[in-house]
């Protein structure tokens, strides 16, 4: 988001909102999460602290130098410390004990057996409530199973001088990597898990910048939030596996899953979103989530099947390509170069955790294939998970000239936008496999390329 849409947007939402006056806000944790959380509540209006134990991403913040990558945030950054109304520190006593609302965005990565890892998140509530002066809330954004609010509360009530203050809210959030300014400054909606009227105003005022409706912010019962979180996440995992299903099936039976999307999309009960085929999903949401709500599942004693699915099918989707490039070229890839276009897991961020790139090199390495990858942003990030097994090509040009086979694995607008003839006139190989349906089957058969879609006929 430019410098001028986030201004324009703002000034919307400020000329119809409801706001009562600028709040006095700390984020702990200055990760994706709390960093978007932080620099658009700023953005918004707010007094902003956030809070890190990582001295140097600290330090860096201060200058503008972000720990992410994310369109536009870098802009909204410097200009709201510039405005006076973001600040960064590793020390948010004196933060806290003036604070508004106090809200918890650290990690909750996932343990052996898939459930969330509570402990970070609960260090710090004992560390809020040694500081909370006065009422304060304390918002948990992290994503957290159903419960931790309560474990949050007992956390904080332990820690609470005499006088203090504190009650606990679950407000999840949902942001797409790629599109987190616009999902936060435009909320489709904000969920609220609270039970006073008093907390509830303090989060309605927090998000009067934002909003422009009354129904777009939902009150709900804190257990009921909690889950809204795990439950919107899974149905979206629900559908692109569904719909990879489906797409292999078309590759089994002789159908194009393209039509078949615009056919059941055009239905109002189902809607065309997330019915991309494709290799599976990935990031730091979507897997992690499923195994999460599985895990609560179990705790529960109510198996999470329709889950299990979810995640068995998304995982075969992530070699998907490497065993039809194997299908193509012999399950021997030694001498082979197989160049892989896109590395991160989906366009527009720079995020590798749970790629399916990283699961589909193994495999390909696993083969014996040379493998040359590029991406317009991601590249330092996958150096740091795959280090030297691939090699990391500067351009789309440079990946493409010596390759075997050529695998579309994420579909940023550079790659997507490639013609036929450009990629013709890059390489001598007319081997493709499109693992994301960006290309247009019918004008890369014109140009003499053999392409494989994925349920594209």
């Amino acid at each position: 988001m430019t410098r001028a849409r986030c201004g324009a947007t703002l000034r919307a939402r400020r000329a119809g909102s409801r706001l009562v006056r600028a709040m006095n806000v700390v984020v702990i944790g200055s990760g994706y999460v709390g960093l978007v959380a932080g620099a658009c509540f700023a953005h918004g209006g707010h007094r902003v602290t956030c809070v890190d134990i990582d001295s140097g991403k600290v330090e860096g913040l201060r200058r503008g130098v972000l720990p992410i990558w994310e369109p536009g945030l870098d802009t909204l950054v410097v200009d709201n410390v510039a405005a006076g109304r973001l600040a960064f520190t590793t020390d948010g006593a004196a933060a806290i004990g003036a604070a508004d609302a106090v809200f918890i965005a650290v990690g909750t990565p996932p343990q052996e057996d898939g459930s969330a890892d509570l402990r970070h998140v609960l260090d710090v509530a004992r560390g809020i409530g040694a500081h909370v002066r006065g009422f304060t809330v304390v918002v948990v954004k992290s994503t957290v199973p159903v419960g931790t609010c309560d474990k949050v509360a007992a956390a904080l009530a332990r820690a609470l001088p005499g006088g203090a203050e504190a009650e606990v809210v679950s407000n999840p959030e949902f942001l797409k990597e790629g599109a987190a300014l616009d999902d936060f400054l435009r909320p489709d909606r904000v969920v609220i898990g609270a039970t006073s009227a008093r907390a509830r105003e303090v989060m309605n005022a927090l998000y009067a910048p934002f909003v422009t409706r009354p129904d777009q912010i939902l009150h709900m019962d804190i257990r009921s939030a909690e889950l809204t979180k795990y439950a919107a996440n899974a149905m979206l995992a629900t559908r692109i596996s569904f719909m990879n299903e489906i797409a292999n099936l078309c590759d089994d039976v002789g159908a194009d899953v393209a039509q078949v999307r615009r056919g059941i999309g055009s239905d109002a009960r189902i809607g065309s979103l997330f019915l991309n085929a494709g290799i599976g999903y990935g990031g730091s949401c979507f897997p992690k989530d499923v195994k999460a709500l599985m895990s609560t599942g179990r705790d529960a004693g109510h198996a999470m099947e329709i889950l299990s699915a979810v995640e068995s099918v998304n995982d075969q989707q992530k070699v998907l390509l490497a065993r039809r490039a194997m299908a193509r070229l012999g399950d021997d890839l030694a001498g082979k170069s197989v160049a892989l276009l896109g590395l991160a897991f989906k366009p527009d961020t720079d995020d590798m955790r749970e790629a399916p790139s990283l699961t589909l090199v193994k495999k390909l390495l696993r083969a014996g294939a040379t493998v040359v990858g590029y991406d317009p942003v991601a590249s330092d990030n996958a150096r740091t998970e795959l280090g030297a097994a691939i090699a990391y090509a500067a351009s789309w040009r440079d990946a493409v000239k010596s390759a075997d086979a050529v695998l579309l694995v994420t579909e940023w607008k550079e790659i997507a936008a490639i013609t036929p003839a450009e990629l013709a006139g890059a390489t001598a190989c007319r081997l493709v496999f499109d693992g994301r349906n960006a290309w247009d089957p019918k004008a890369m058969a014109a140009a003499g390329f053999e392409y494989h879609g994925v349920g594209r006929r």
